[in-house]
């Protein structure tokens, strides 16, 4: 053979031994394929289940958040019942001693005594509700829990010391929600005799 017909032997020599590797692997191909269609299957299935998880935690989240909302209102709105309740013994008492007062033949003792009463139905429930008075008489001025009205000289008294109590001041819960106020005692001034007499 010449050489121009050896090169075209050998080059259809590997065309024909490619053409037998693709129709020997084609077989193979297939089986992959069909495993292939199924791993996509059960991912695309897998896939679809964790997208339904997760629009059922998103909608399970949207309801937890609207209920805590509507729950956070409520405190809100009726967290005072409570409160509101044992107010109402309260109020019915004054009714009833205004009404008691009025009358014809009223006994201020009794008006007195009930009023009295009343007083103590309602520091009872401050005392439930952990309301407690600030009635800083003798102690130090303090201007965090005391608003001082004024401001009088008193010889017996340390300066800067809460002498009266004009009205009671209350905290909640160990926080001020009202100011005591009050009168402060100050250091007497010296007269002019009095420090005529020094010199």
């Amino acid at each position: 053979m010449t050489d121009v017909e050896n090169s075209t032997t050998e080059e259809e020599v590997p065309e024909q031994d490619t053409t037998e590797q693709e129709q020997a692997a084609s077989p193979t191909d297939e089986v992959d394929v069909a495993e292939l269609q199924k791993r996509l299957a059960e991912a695309e299935a897998a896939q679809q289940d964790a997208n339904d998880k997760l629009l059922r935690a998103h909608a399970e989240m949207e309801n937890i958040r609207r209920r805590s909302e509507r729950e956070l209102e409520n405190a809100h709105k009726y967290g005072m019942e409570k409160f509101a309740t044992e107010l109402l013994p309260i109020i019915d008492s004054l009714e009833f001693g205004l009404v008691a007062a009025s009358a014809d033949d009223a006994d201020i003792t009794k008006v007195r005594e009930g009023t009295e009463l009343t007083i103590k139905m309602l520091a009872s429930m401050f005392d439930k509700f952990g309301i407690n008075s600030v009635h800083p008489i003798d102690e130090a001025f303090d201007p965090e829990f005391h608003q001082a009205m004024t401001m009088i000289e008193h010889p017996e008294k340390e300066p800067n010391t809460v002498i009266d109590v004009m009205q009671k001041g209350y905290m909640l819960n160990n926080r001020l929600i009202r100011p005591a106020m009050v009168v402060v005692s100050k250091a007497p001034a010296n007269t002019d005799k009095e420090s005529d007499e020094k010199t």
